[in-house]
């Protein structure tokens, strides 16, 4: 037969390269699919994963939702009582205190200043002595009228003597009328000169009395403006010092026009408002007083008007010029329930409150929203005219963690044991069955 050759069959050798290439297509085809079973595996186990977390974290949620009302979970809470009481109305200003007088005091004749009386800052009474000028150059004065007057007084007796003898030289005819009346004038001319005399002399004693400088007023007696040894002048533009009236002493404060018609009201009905003031920061109450007038025309500036009240100030708690918050009362709310302002909420239907409840089913101790209307705000107080009644608890600190329905753990602000607070929030708690929850009693479903 012999042998064959590969360019004897063309198709054969062909087909045999073919066959030995063809493995490397099929192995990339494996190569790829591989990869994307591995992408769509991963993709699974992310989603598997997130869908997993997602229901865990709606788990967790939905038992810490069921945990906060009616499971397990118990929520500590302050809580005071309801109060049945009244409340003052108040109107606050801005107040200046003003001393009733304050005097300069110089001095009403000149000379020099021999000595000072005061000490700075003492509480003199009117009449005191304060200061003393040296009195001899006005006692001179005084010696010189009174020697004055009584050679005036003599010349007059010898005038007078001669005026005798002439009415009866006259009445003889001896003299004419003229010279009668001439000597009769003169007699006049020293009567004339005694006054004088006598005015010279009152003068005198009236320096002499301005020489011992005195407090004009009671008050306190300021910062000292000259010291002894000085020549002092009734011109002196300074004055030798300042008194200042302490008791009483007044405060003028504004108010808003607004309010005008009301303080009006009761001042023309003759009834006293008292005043309080208290200090910067509107926390202290320095002194009580009475409220005396008001002006007599409104700032068109400010749309304010003025108020002058009066205080005693026995302690001088006051000071002149001192800056005041000052309170009117000219009402007070009779008859309203008294809760802290603390414990007042605000939600979309309005104001409500936490109060401690008892679940007639679980007898839990729970947060029950009580919508409240408020009638009155002093303070730290709020007045209610509906909504809750006397003894109620309700919550004062910690709201931010209640929904209606929250179990709870009440406790008063005074730091009682557990067991006491328990008891005592009890027999003011109020018994609500599930039933009584209405919807319109929970603003927005669960206000914050």
């Amino acid at each position: 037969m012999g042998h064959l050759k590969t360019a004897d069959f063309p198709d054969q050798g062909t087909r045999g390269e073919t066959s030995a290439n063809s493995p490397a297509p099929k192995s990339r085809a494996w190569l790829w699919i591989l990869i994307l079973a591995v992408v769509a595996a991963g993709v699974w186990y992310y989603r598997s994963r997130s869908t997993s977390q997602a229901q865990d974290t709606s788990t967790a949620a939905a038992k810490g939702r069921s945990g906060s009302g009616q499971g397990g979970f118990v929520v500590p809470v302050v809580v005071a009582p309801a109060q049945r009481g009244d409340l003052p109305v108040y109107f606050n200003g801005l107040g200046t205190v003003t001393a009733f007088n304050t005097v300069t005091v110089h001095s009403r004749v000149d000379g020099q200043l021999i000595s000072v009386a005061f000490t700075e800052g003492q509480f003199v009474h009117a009449g005191d002595l304060l200061a003393q000028i040296d009195p001899r150059p006005f006692q001179v004065q005084l010696e010189q009228a009174q020697g004055q007057l009584a050679k005036d007084q003599a010349q007059r007796t010898d005038a007078e003597v001669n005026y005798g003898r002439f009415k009866l030289l006259f009445n003889e005819g001896v003299i004419p009328q003229q010279q009668l009346d001439t000597q009769g004038a003169l007699v006049g001319q020293f009567d004339g000169a005694i006054r004088s005399d006598q005015g010279q002399i009152d003068n005198a004693k009236l320096q002499l009395t301005y020489s011992r400088i005195t407090a004009p007023i009671s008050g306190r007696i300021g910062l000292r403006l000259v010291d002894a040894g000085n020549i002092v002048h009734a011109t002196d533009t300074n004055g030798l010092l300042v008194i200042t009236q302490l008791q009483p002493i007044s405060v003028i404060f504004s108010l808003p026009q607004d309010q005008l018609p009301q303080v009006v009201a009761k001042l023309r009905a003759g009834a006293p408002l008292p005043v309080e003031a208290y200090d910067r920061d509107d926390t202290t109450k320095l002194a009580t007083g009475k409220l005396a007038t008001i002006d007599n025309q409104i700032d068109l500036t400010t749309g304010t008007y003025k108020l002058k009240s009066i205080f005693n100030n026995e302690d001088n708690s006051l000071f002149p010029n001192q800056f005041v918050n000052v309170h009117l009362l000219v009402d007070t709310k009779r008859n309203l329930i008294v809760i802290p302002a603390a414990a007042i909420q605000r939600g979309p239907q309005g104001t409500y409150v936490y109060a401690v409840a008892k679940d007639s089913v679980t007898k839990d101790t729970t947060a029950k929203i009580y919508a409240v209307t408020i009638a009155q705000t002093t303070g730290d107080s709020v007045g209610l005219s509906a909504g809750l009644n006397p003894n109620d608890l309700v919550v004062i600190d910690g709201q931010d963690k209640l929904q209606d329905g929250t179990k709870i753990n009440p406790s008063t602000a005074s730091g009682t044991n557990a067991a006491g607070r328990s008891s005592a929030a009890q027999p003011a708690a109020r018994t609500v069955p599930p039933s009584a929850k209405s919807p319109s009693a929970q603003p927005g479903g669960s206000p914050r």
